[in-house]
């Protein structure tokens, strides 16, 4: 890790990564910048960090205490070790997840009429996790994905693939209700989907079913249209990811129930899955 000299410049990088550490955030990525960054220190300071006084007024009095601590000389904490990494089993490091998240206020829907959060359900040791775009009014009510209408055509594609809801684990990006059953928006998506990350870490599932254009735009990072990548195997940090229509779409359109039961039987070839012999009538 090269080394950051000036003074100020680290403090307002550690300052920044424990404020996002608060909100959930342990892992970052550094894009290249389209333009090349300007030499002068100061301009640089200008374009990437925000002030201390900034900083400051965007936390808390407790977050604040937490950053006013010295920085070490010659390092920045980049890489901050995330609380689950110490728990002995994906059991204990989604309950200490769960925990982290709280009763969480992090964005605006807390404010938006959800009843409760909604974090995953299903197998901590699963090789398959399905992952929609967030709760509905059934799943806000009972706290649990995927238990409405569209939950019990999940339900039976589970079964068709030969396993059982135990078998796999189910989350969303979202853990709160979006007002109405709208689209979770970007900020919302930006926050939440850390604990999403979070999640597949500590499960470590060996396929990841996108259900919708939400799931998949989300974890492949890109604006394209999931009719262009539907069906297709994807790479995602060394897992493979099936991106294909959710449950709540082919409720509205069934004829495309075909092509979502193509894209289940790739992931069954994947895993070694048969699907159950249909008892004679």
């Amino acid at each position: 890790m090269p080394i950051i000299q000036n003074t100020e410049l680290r403090r307002a990088l550690t300052e920044r990564i424990r404020y996002y550490n608060e909100l959930g955030i342990y892992d970052f990525y550094r894009r290249e910048p389209p333009e090349p960054i300007a030499a002068s220190p100061s301009e640089a300071e200008q374009a990437l960090f925000v002030s201390h006084t900034e900083l400051r007024e965007a936390m808390s009095p407790r977050k604040a205490a937490v950053v006013a601590k010295n920085v070490e000389e010659n390092i920045v904490p980049v890489l901050t070790p995330r609380p689950e990494q110490a728990a002995s089993d994906p059991i204990a490091a989604l309950k200490v997840i769960r925990e982290d998240l709280g009763d969480c206020t992090r964005c605006k829907l807390h404010k938006q009429g959800r009843k409760q959060i909604v974090f995953g359900v299903g197998n901590p040791r699963a090789e398959l996790m399905f992952v929609g775009e967030g709760p509905g009014a059934d799943e806000d009510a009972r706290g649990e994905p995927f238990v409405g209408r569209a939950g019990q055509l999940l339900n039976n594609m589970i079964k068709a693939m030969g396993l059982r809801r135990e078998d796999v684990y189910i989350c969303n990006v979202v853990k709160c209700r979006p007002p109405e059953n709208r689209p979770p928006e970007p900020d919302e998506v930006e926050v939440c989907s850390q604990y999403l990350l979070r999640q597949i870490d500590a499960i470590n599932p060996k396929v990841l079913v996108c259900l919708g254009a939400v799931a998949a735009k989300t974890l492949l990072e890109t604006n394209r249209g999931i009719t262009q990548f539907r069906g297709q195997w994807l790479e995602w940090r060394g897992r493979k990811l099936m991106a294909t229509y959710h449950p709540a779409y082919l409720l509205r359109n069934p004829n495309a129930k075909g092509e979502v039961w193509k894209d289940l039987q790739k992931v069954m070839a994947e895993l070694g899955l048969q699907a159950p012999k249909k008892k004679p009538s």
